[in-house]
């Protein structure tokens, strides 16, 4: 630890693990907090997000948590507020919420279809909007945007949803990018690629025999030879919310062990 982050508030949408152990959310929040910034934990699962800040205060760091539905206009609206009444700021906006539906264009239901589209990229541009205008008032602000392979590849699974949306949120945070660099903000996505988390165990096991299977089956796909796990993505954040990336925006990095080089 070295409180690269230091003075600094951040919002983490999505903040909530999925499950037992340490998924992007959680491990990004914790992570920011072990760097020294004072963290919003936001999840539409108050308990999720309890448990993450109930983490970061038994590290003797700052926390709130607060629940709050992504796709809900009025509540974005609300957490928004009362973080900037609680902490005088936010310099970090980290957008973590994603769910994975299944089903190619004849499968799939549009009431999943469209569900989809409003978490994963709905989610971005709602957050955005009420947060940026505090952004562009002081002239500062980090934002991260987490993506994933499935928005630049084809990874292997029948989620076209997924990687439409993920696909979409890389080309927003690049326009975004090139639209508020002279305020000073920097909008830059992680691209996460097959990571060992509680979210697979919950939306991706079922497209295998056994749980056995899945994890082998991601392991052989990774050039390094195994997953990689929250804290590769955590870490990542941390350099993207930090001053030591302050030449860097509308970037997509992948995190994924080399995958999205490797041919299929």
């Amino acid at each position: 630890m070295s409180n690269r982050l230091a003075n600094k508030v951040a919002i983490v949408f999505g903040a909530g693990s999925t499950g037992d152990g340490w998924g992007n959310d959680k491990a990004a929040a914790v992570a920011y907090a072990r760097e020294g910034a004072s963290v919003m934990a936001v999840d539409v699962n108050l308990q999720a997000a309890e448990q993450t800040r109930d983490v970061i205060l038994n590290e003797k760091r700052i926390c709130e948590a607060r629940s709050a539905d992504v796709t809900s206009s009025k509540e974005i609206a609300e957490v928004v507020a009362e973080t900037l009444e609680m902490f005088g700021k936010i310099d970090i906006l980290h957008n973590n919420v994603g769910i994975v539906k299944m089903g190619d264009p004849i499968e799939i239901s549009e009431t999943d279809w469209n569900k989809a589209i409003n978490v994963n990229l709905n989610s971005v541009f709602l957050t955005m909007k009420y947060i940026l205008p505090h952004m562009v008032e002081r002239r500062s602000g980090s934002i991260i945007n987490i993506s994933s392979l499935a928005g630049i590849r084809y990874t292997g699974y029948p989620y076209p949803v997924y990687s439409a949306t993920k696909a979409a949120v890389n080309h927003l945070t690049s326009v975004i990018a090139l639209q508020y660099a002279p305020y000073g903000i920097r909008v830059n996505a992680i691209l996460p690629g097959l990571l060992d988390t509680p979210l697979i165990y919950r939306q991706i096991s079922g497209e295998y025999s056994s749980v056995e299977e899945m994890v082998a089956s991601r392991n052989a796909q990774c050039p390094m030879g195994h997953m990689g796990t929250a804290w590769d993505v955590a870490n990542a954040a941390v350099f993207l919310a930090s001053d030591e990336s302050s030449f860097i925006t509308g970037v997509c990095l992948p995190v994924d062990g080399g995958q999205s080089i490797r041919c299929m």
